[in-house]
């Protein structure tokens, strides 16, 4: 049979509909576009694939399943290695890991293995299967910081080996970035709230509204019985510019914007927590969370929404799918450009004008590539005399986000660098002996996949410490 060169064309909504909902843009495989997909596959010797993932999902297996119509023993296959298969077939960057190493992707393009994932993920959870068995208890206790996915990752992957684990989490939704940081319209909560369910299925225990570090510390969780602690918060302390203006009112960390929009639903009619609603908006920075701070913008009414990036297309860090979205949808993008000055409103005649304070426009300069800096990227300078404005009425700054130090600071002998990420070993073990710590509280703002890669290797190096091996 002749090789398809190109993948499967994933369906979405038509991006002048979809740019005004919040409903997921990418539709799915049907089942036999999946089957015609997992037929691309060579089945390599190699695997290659394999070593692509973190979380080393035998990719050639789970796609030979397809094959045979035997989707629930794919998803079988999946679960071995991944807790939220739903998840990653939406969100991961496949094109930078499994895919980019797909032999089939030498000549032609590659398989869509994140597409094939999702397929049998929604397909296993739209179904009413039997409850997973709950493994056996084997008398220890772990303590899991975080419900985000490297947490998730590291509770399921203990839980499967009969741990009591217990998941704490700040917020009131278990999901952690998954469900404040990622927009409903490419990772409907829904499906987040599945997976969670699954887990607790398996025996996990999930406590809301639990701040470690306030409500409890590491060592009372230790005085509590939890034999070992695993430290997956995350890194929700947003980074700013440190430019004149970004206390004025309508400046938002992206944190901020889309925690509003995805966990308190500020797109509704009426919200508790409003954003903003029409106007022109300008989001800084190129990463994922710009692109979904610009899309969510769009879908709450603005009217205009730039993305200004002080480098060019080609540096820009997003997901390619992604940017491509955006640009479909409107966003304007504004590259070689950087931010000097967010300008406000001032009445000087009158101090109580309801107007005062509020962002009217975004002072930029031009920038032009110079010599590559100790990344290899060539680093951005600014043209004299090349000022400009936006006229805006929000900003929304996405140039990233550091671990929070609540932790460190209410834990003593819990070491961390100089950006705030904990200081661990290969296997995920901190200073503090039976801490873990792992995504990217460790590591700074990383991908899903990454976090839920460190999230296992510590459930292992639990396992170790715990069972005396």
């Amino acid at each position: 049979m002749a090789i398809v060169p190109k993948k499967h064309e994933m369906p979405t909504q038509e991006p002048a509909v979809r740019a005004r909902n919040f409903n997921e843009v990418a539709l799915g495989y049907d089942e036999e576009t999946a089957v015609a997909e997992a037929l691309r596959c060579l089945n390599c010797k190699n695997r290659p694939c394999v070593s692509g993932c973190p979380v080393n999902i035998r990719i050639p297996d789970f796609i030979a399943k397809m094959k045979e119509r035997d989707f629930e023993g794919a998803y079988g296959i999946i679960t071995e290695s991944s807790s939220l298969p739903a998840v990653c077939g939406r969100v991961c960057p496949q094109e930078s890991q499994c895919e980019s190493k797909c032999t089939l992707g030498i000549k032609f393009e590659p398989v869509g293995i994140g597409r094939l994932e999702r397929f049998v993920a929604d397909r296993h959870n739209e179904q009413e299967g039997a409850d997973p068995e709950v493994p056996a208890s084997n008398g220890h206790r772990v303590a899991i910081v975080g419900s985000g996915p490297s947490g998730l990752t590291c509770a399921g992957d203990l839980a499967k080996k009969g741990y009591k684990v217990t998941v704490f989490e700040a917020l009131h939704t278990a999901g952690g970035v998954l469900v404040y940081g990622i927009p409903e319209f490419r990772l409907p909560k829904r499906i987040v709230a599945k997976e969670v369910e699954t887990l607790k299925k398996l025996g996990v225990d999930i406590e809301t509204n639990v701040i470690i570090g306030k409500t409890l510390t590491v060592d009372e969780l230790f005085d509590d019985g939890f034999e070992a602690v695993f430290i997956g918060s995350g890194a929700g302390l947003p980074n700013f510019m440190n430019i004149p203006g970004e206390s004025l009112k309508g400046v938002y960390s992206a944190n901020e914007f889309l925690t509003r929009s995805n966990l308190m639903k500020a797109y509704l009619d009426h919200p508790t927590t409003p954003i903003m609603k029409g106007g022109n908006v300008a989001v800084v920075g190129g990463g994922n969370v710009a692109m979904d701070a610009a899309r969510t913008a769009l879908r709450l009414g603005a009217e205009k929404v730039y993305i200004v990036y002080r480098r060019s297309m080609e540096e820009l860090p997003a997901r390619r799918e992604e940017v491509e979205h955006a640009e479909e949808e409107g966003i304007d993008f504004r590259l070689l450009c950087n931010p000097v000055e967010v300008l406000g409103y001032t009445n000087p005649d009158d101090p109580r004008d309801p107007r005062n304070g509020f962002v009217t426009g975004i002072k930029c300069v031009r920038m032009a590539l110079g010599e590559p800096d100790e990344g290899g990227r060539r680093r951005p300078e600014p043209v004299a005399g090349s000022e400009f404005v936006l006229d805006v009425d929000a900003v929304v700054i996405a140039i990233g986000t550091s671990p929070n130090p609540l932790i460190k600071s209410t834990t003593k002998g819990l070491e961390v660098n100089r950006k705030g990420g904990i200081i661990v070993n290969e296997d995920g073990l901190t200073s503090r002996e039976n801490v873990f710590a792992g995504g990217d509280a460790v590591t700074g703002a990383a991908t899903v996949i990454s976090a839920m890669g460190a999230g296992k290797v510590a459930a292992a190096a639990i396992d170790k410490a715990l069972s005396g091996e």
